[in-house]
């Protein structure tokens, strides 16, 4: 695959040149078995679970064709459907195959990634060097320990320890550094480049990163070794010592196993996500091939992206140890992918194994078969973390059963779709009743009330008035171009942005956007580094050293042509746009206040239409209870409290209005607030008017 930057802007001589030079036979012939009939070729499609030859590639067309699933097109887009990848990083890779001159827009640019190339590919070339030195030191006497623990303790038989080039990493401070130094000639700066040594504090000299490991390579979907994962053993601490990140290696982009899953993922229609190498490596070994590894991370855009190209039902499992630290783990990735599995672009679902095991320590004791059981019956993620706010909890107690609740009504407030949220609601009050009918009635009810509450500030529009849709989206607009544009101040947008609840964009474009930015951000800085900014523990200066209008437009033009130009205003501003800039913290206060009113004005909306209805449902619930309470009691008592009964009823009503009348009294006060915000920048209000 492609050893350049994804997203560098070709120019169309390149891909003319490509498209000319690249050979439909010979590109699908690498990769399906061809046979000559008549004109054409034929073979097994490898797009779908293909039986008999369904596939024709005609050489007079450059073009192939799938009769079975319909696919089709040219060498370029085989490829990008199969490898699931970019048609830029297919282009490069087809340039590079048959020693084609890449050009890009600007002649600073091309030889900025010609200079990259080459960078890259001796930094490949250490490490593959390095991987198979490991590997030798394996079978040498000194590594005789290493390879009893991997027979042994981790249960590994000789073909899965070649399968995975699984090596050791002598005790030697130095013997790799010697080794690619002296016999390979590799210059210690390169090595250092590639994570595989690292410099003495007084400057004089380096040693080796890895010492005294188990070593298990790890590499990117093109089965190129990229960096390693050392297991210590000798009890020594880090447990795990990985790669840093390096040219070649960003832990964000990449997933452990995934050059050998890939095919059983397509094959399976689902991915298994677990923690570690060694719980990928047994499952492999188990038969279970459609497993891959986080990297020790939350899963980012980018792995979910890979996974999804393998998967067409976009069917993810995770797999994370049943520990704290693993619980926390499931928790980030579902926070990672929460939208996308909200809006039902992916079904994801989340196994926990019984009694604390991992994967491996799992198969070791109950085998395959049990295995591929629990991963057909694992629960949606949503159930899951439902069963997680209710774990432990003694609901008998008002203090718990009340931070139950809360919770619960943040997680189904979340749920776009009514009829969903109506399961899960009624789901959620049988378990909160403890099986009492009534209860569950009436916790039914009240939850539904406040998941309503809390789904009040969403993108819909039914709260707005006309001409509000516009000033949102040109508050949004001034907003993003201030953030692109004013670089050394991006650090306080995010934590304004945070602290005020303002980061999911209204408009869809300005959304996409974001989104890309926040892409390229966690691609530099790392997701823990970005949400550090976010919180505000961390003043993100360094944000400022991304070009990032110049990467904007590079990404958009290969993957949204049409995007981009609806982009290009805040992209490249105009004089007057940029003159506006010239006070960006002052900026930022008026153009947050205006959304945030914009939203407090909905609120208010939403209050009194809720009141409404409210009182009407309140009062129909009452009288409901009052008729069934005089039914059940038709006695002279039950008549003389029926005064103070109603009474009780009015005090209900009462109390609700209050309520009411309490939350739209503070959200009017809240926009007073944001008025005097406003007015501290007279000048953006005025652009926001206009």
């Amino acid at each position: 695959m492609s050893q350049s930057q994804p997203h560098a802007r070709l120019h169309p001589r390149t891909i003319e040149a490509v498209k000319e030079r690249a050979d439909i036979v010979d590109v699908v012939g690498e990769h399906v078995v061809l046979k000559k009939k008549g004109r054409e070729f034929v073979g097994i499609c490898p797009f779908h679970d293909d039986k008999s030859p369904s596939m024709t590639v005609s050489p007079a067309k450059q073009f192939y064709y799938c009769f079975s699933c319909g696919a089709g097109g040219n060498a370029i887009k085989f490829l990008m459907e199969l490898q699931r990848t970019s048609f830029s990083e297919v282009v490069l890779d087809l340039a590079r195959k048959y020693q084609l001159p890449v050009e890009t827009v600007d002649g600073p640019q091309q030889e900025r990634l010609r200079r990259q190339l080459s960078r890259r590919e001796a930094l490949l070339r250490a490490l593959s060097l390095a991987s198979g030195w490991f590997r030798s030191q394996l079978r040498s006497p000194e590594g005789a320990g290493a390879l009893t623990y991997l027979t042994g303790e981790r249960g590994l038989s000789e073909g899965t320890i070649d399968a995975f080039d699984l090596g050791y990493a002598p005790e030697s401070w130095d013997a790799l550094l010697r080794h690619l130094g002296q016999v390979e000639n590799l210059p210690p700066e390169l090595l250092e480049a590639a994570g595989l040594v690292v410099p003495r504090k007084g400057g004089d000299g380096f040693y080796d990163r890895f010492r005294h490991r188990v070593m298990v390579p790890i590499r990117d979907r093109q089965g190129r070794v990229i960096g390693f994962g050392g297991r210590s053993l000798d009890g020594g601490e880090p447990k795990y010592l990985n790669s840093p990140e390096t040219e070649v290696f960003e832990k964000g982009k990449h997933l452990f196993g995934l050059d050998r899953a890939s095919n059983a993922i397509r094959k399976d229609d689902q991915a298994v996500v677990v923690e570690g190498y060694f719980d990928v490596i047994a499952l492999h070994a188990a038969g279970i091939t459609n497993a891959v590894a986080s990297l020790g991370t939350a899963l980012s855009s980018q792995q979910i992206t890979q996974l999804c190209r393998c998967c067409d039902s976009r069917r993810l499992v995770l797999n994370f140890d049943t520990d704290g630290a693993g619980v926390r783990a499931a928790q980030r990735a579902i926070g990672a992918v929460e939208q996308q599995a909200l809006q039902g672009q992916l079904e994801l679902r989340v196994l926990h194994l019984p009694a604390g095991k991992d994967p491996d320590e799992f198969l070791r004791q109950h085998g395959a078969g049990e295995y591929r059981a629990l991963l057909e019956r694992a629960p949606l993620w949503l159930d899951w973390q439902i069963e997680q706010v209710l774990e432990d909890k003694d609901l008998a107690r008002s203090d718990q059963f009340q931070q139950a609740v809360a919770s619960l009504v943040a997680l189904l407030g979340k749920l776009p779709q009514s009829a969903v949220r109506s399961h899960y609601l009624q789901q959620v009050a049988e378990r909160l009743s403890g099986g009492q009918a009534r209860l569950a009635q009436k916790l039914e009810e009240d939850l539904r009330q406040q998941v309503k509450g809390e789904r009040w500030h969403g993108r819909a529009s039914r709260w707005e008035q006309p001409g509000e849709i516009g000033l949102r989206e040109r508050a949004e607009a001034e907003l993003l171009r201030l953030y692109l544009h004013a670089g050394r101040h991006r650090g306080a947008i995010r934590r304004e942005l945070r602290q005020r609840e303002l980061e999911d964009f209204a408009i869809a474009h300005h959304r996409l956007l974001w989104a890309s930015i926040s892409e390229l951000e966690e691609d530099n800085l790392g997701v823990g580094r970005l949400e550090a900014i976010n919180r505000g523990s961390d003043p993100g200066d360094d944000l400022a050293d991304l070009d990032l209008p110049r990467l904007l437009s590079d990404r958009l033009l290969v993957e949204e042509s049409e995007l981009l130009n609806r982009l290009t205003p805040l992209l490249e501003p105009n004089e007057l746009q940029r003159m506006a800039l010239a006070e960006p913290l002052l900026q930022l206060r008026g153009t947050t206040a205006v959304l945030e009113r914009q939203r407090s004005l909905k609120r208010c909306r939403h209050l009194l239409d809720a009141w409404g209805s409210q009182r009407l449902e309140t009062l129909e619930r009452c009288i409901a209870r009052l008729l069934e309470e005089s039914e059940a009691e038709a006695s002279a008592a039950a008549a003389l409290s029926m005064e103070s009964r109603i009474d009780s009823m009015f005090s209900e009503l009462n109390g609700d209005a209050l309520r009411f009348q309490e939350l739209y009294y503070n959200e009017r006060r809240h926009i007073h607030h944001l008025d005097q915000q406003r007015c501290a920048d007279p000048l953006a209000a005025a652009r926001l008017a206009s």
